[in-house]
């Protein structure tokens, strides 16, 4: 289940806060993309990962680099590949929301609500505590106090 953070200053110092997707990604994620990869970014993209650094575009299935994926898919897959990390998750769209909310693991950061509708549950952390949240509803609510 994966760990929402809302203050920076709750991050635990002992890991390491990436606020660009895009760089990070382009720069380490890339290039250990794997089977992993392939599901993310044909529910995100509407994408085929036709080798490891390229894809199939669902646009007139021209061929392109893995670098021309969308920030929010980057950022799945930068979360799925580096769970040590906390990635900022303002640049995700609806559909990389929804694949975000449902990994088992993985640490993001946004200092205000991005909720998808369809939700299972995540872990919230503050400095103080971490607990559970298994409600769109309440996680809303966490979200918008001021604790």
């Amino acid at each position: 289940m994966i760990t929402i953070f809302k203050n920076k200053n709750d991050i635990p110092q002992d890991m390491e806060y990436v606020e660009w997707n895009d760089i990070y990604f382009n720069q380490n994620t890339a290039a250990g993309l794997d089977d992993r990869a392939e599901k993310i970014i044909k529910i995100i993209d509407g994408a085929e990962l036709i080798s490891k650094y390229k894809i199939c575009s669902k646009f007139n299935h021209i061929v392109l680099d893995v670098d021309r994926l969308s920030a929010g898919c980057k950022t799945v897959l930068n979360i799925v590949y580096n769970p040590d990390k906390v990635f900022c998750i303002k640049e995700c769209g609806g559909n990389a929301l929804e694949v975000l909310y449902g990994l088992a693991s993985g640490n993001a950061y946004s200092d205000y609500a991005l909720i998808p509708f369809e939700m299972n549950g995540v872990n919230v952390q503050t400095a103080s505590y971490k607990k559970e949240i298994m409600d769109y509803e309440e996680l809303k609510e966490w979200w918008c106090s001021d604790e």
